[in-house]
């Protein structure tokens, strides 16, 4: 297929990881050359550079030093990486810190350049205003901070990219290649991204980061379904919660759930969903999905076995939970997870 020149810029500020830069610029030079090899191009179709606010180091997390271009080089599509974040940090303090990237992220969309995000770099992209009124997507991790804290984004939280021809974001670390693969399928065909996914060991169709997601990472981070919304959890949902998950694999009884905590069944369940967003059964059902998630990495217990242990009785109503909620079978979450056997 014909394919045009297309300028990249990704930007580098401080903090940000240099991987996701790097990442991106040099899978893009290797579906470059496949794409001259196989004779899909002559030149190079991809010009990628590393830009920045001001000429001159930037300081990228874990302390590597980058050397940038200035704002004045023409581009058509900016890509903004993530950056180094745990739950815990002040995401409004860390934003502030980078006002003068967000106005030039807000600067280079209303002069028509199209705008990628990779991982965390979306709440760049939302600071920016990009993404008011768009759907979005960033690591499971951090997908319903992004929901909370701008209310007018519709977060998927189990996306590996959610975008158009005009602003796109994607998930975790890792999901650059995915971006790349996208922008390689896009301007120099399907042919030339299998041949770079394969000279890569890159994924080229990965879809889903459901089956990547462990709610036992951080307490209340509920990323569960397509759609993340809610606040914290407060005291009463979280002791149902952890009543729920010390009786994992025994029969649902909201009766018997109510009796426990002295409120009718009613309370319960308005209480519950008001304070973590979802029913006390959905929670029970996630609960038991992570529990399978973990016991089937083991290489010792058997699928039926850990069907039994979260509680399912039914195989076909298991696997179309698992499925619903991982985005694969249990079989196939086995196939990819598995732990192999260490022997003594």
């Amino acid at each position: 297929m014909a394919a045009g020149r297309v300028r990249i810029g990704v930007m580098a500020f401080p903090g940000c990881f240099a991987a996701e830069i790097f990442g991106l610029a040099d899978l893009l030079l290797m579906a470059n050359r496949v794409a001259q090899q196989t004779g899909a191009a002559v030149d190079d179709v991809f010009d990628v550079r590393v830009v920045g606010r001001s000429d001159g180091p930037v300081v990228a997390a874990g302390g590597f030093p980058l050397i940038v271009t200035g704002w004045g080089a023409e581009i058509d599509l900016l890509v903004v990486p993530g950056f180094e974040m745990v739950p815990s940090d002040d995401v409004g303090a860390k934003l502030a810190d980078w006002r003068a990237e967000t106005a030039c992220i807000a600067a280079a969309a209303a002069d028509g350049v199209r705008v990628a995000s990779v991982c965390v770099g979306a709440f760049l992209l939302a600071e920016a205003g990009v993404l008011d009124g768009r759907e979005a997507t960033t690591t499971w991790l951090f997908a319903r901070q992004l929901a909370d804290r701008y209310p007018t984004i519709s977060v998927t939280a189990d996306a590996i990219i959610v975008g158009d021809d005009v602003v796109s974001t994607t998930a975790g670390f890792s999901a650059v290649h995915d971006l790349a693969m996208r922008l390689v399928r896009d301007h120099l065909g399907e042919d030339v991204a299998r041949r770079t996914a394969r000279v890569a060991l890159v994924a080229d169709h990965r879809t889903s980061q459901a089956p990547y997601i462990d709610r036992t990472v951080v307490a209340g981070t509920s990323a569960v379904g397509t759609s993340v919304a809610g606040t914290a959890e407060p005291g009463f949902a979280a002791s149902v919660r952890r009543h729920l998950t010390a009786h994992l694999a025994e029969p649902y009884d909201l009766a018997a759930l109510a009796r426990e905590f002295h409120v009718s069944t009613r309370t319960l369940l308005r209480r519950f969903a008001a304070e973590c967003g979802q029913s006390p059964l959905d929670f029970l059902q996630a609960a038991r999905v992570d529990a399978a998630k973990r016991l089937l990495e083991s290489p010792s217990v058997s699928v039926s076995e850990v069907m039994e242990r979260v509680g399912y009785r039914d195989a076909g109503s298991f696997r179309r939970l698992f499925a619903d909620q991982v985005g694969v079978t249990p079989a196939a979450y086995r196939k990819r997870f598995r732990r192999e056997a260490v022997s003594a």
